[in-house]
């Protein structure tokens, strides 16, 4: 079975998928945010999501297989 990954407990292919289309990731990382509960690095990914949050969350999905933590809190 594969591992799961970051996007609502969804498999790591389909997650890097989703996180590789800039739509989807701002959206999948905001949802992802709000359900951990943390309203503030929500609003920072709606704000920054666009260019380097983007960015890093790609890498951090490549090498680590979890979305990039704005607020690791």
């Amino acid at each position: 079975m594969a591992k799961k990954s970051d996007y609502f407990g969804l498999d790591y292919i389909v997650s890097l998928i989703l996180a590789i289309i800039p739509v989807t990731a701002l959206v999948c990382g905001f949802i992802t945010r709000l359900m951990d509960g943390k309203i503030v690095a929500a609003i920072l990914r709606i704000l920054f999501g666009w260019n380097i949050v983007w960015i890093l969350d790609l890498i951090c999905m490549i090498f680590s297989k979890h979305i990039f933590r704005i607020l690791p809190v």
